[in-house]
């Protein structure tokens, strides 16, 4: 029974993961980054969104890179063949499912605009300018085949 378990589960190779990281921070960054750019542009003043990226890349310099190097070595040390699902750790996943439910409380709250916006567009530049690492890792991972 254990093997008929072993044979449906998503196992993929690193570089697989890799990518499936790099979408998801790129993704995740941009839809972040559109929904804080409508909301600035809808009350007249998207010039926030240049502090916010400001803000973002310092964020991914400081913090978020360092996660992302973290998890980059976490897959490279896994080996090939792991669950799909392992392209970030348990805790992490809670993270992120932490990190969606704040991020509904932001948006159903009475904060103003210019804030949710500035927030929206910094973790989402840093999101995606730290997607670079998980890309670079990936282009090297295709370059060695596996």
């Amino acid at each position: 029974m254990d093997r008929k378990i072993l044979q449906l589960k998503p196992g993929a190779p690193r570089y697989v993961h890799l990518l499936v990281a790099g979408s998801i921070w790129s993704l995740i960054g941009l839809l972040l980054m559109s929904r804080g750019a409508q909301w600035l542009y809808g009350i007249g003043m998207l010039w926030i969104v240049i502090p916010g990226m400001v803000l973002g890349t310092l964020k991914a310099v400081f913090m978020l890179e360092r996660s992302a190097e973290k998890n980059i070595k976490r897959i490279l040390a896994g080996g090939n063949g792991k669950c799909l699902g392992a392209v970030y750790s348990w805790k992490t996943w809670l993270f992120v499912f932490l990190m969606m439910g704040m991020g509904c409380l932001l948006r159903n709250s009475t904060l103003p605009k210019e804030f949710l916006g500035l927030f929206y567009v910094s973790i989402g530049w840093g999101l995606l300018f730290s997607s670079r690492k998980c890309w670079s890792a990936w282009r090297q991972e295709l370059q060695k085949g596996n």
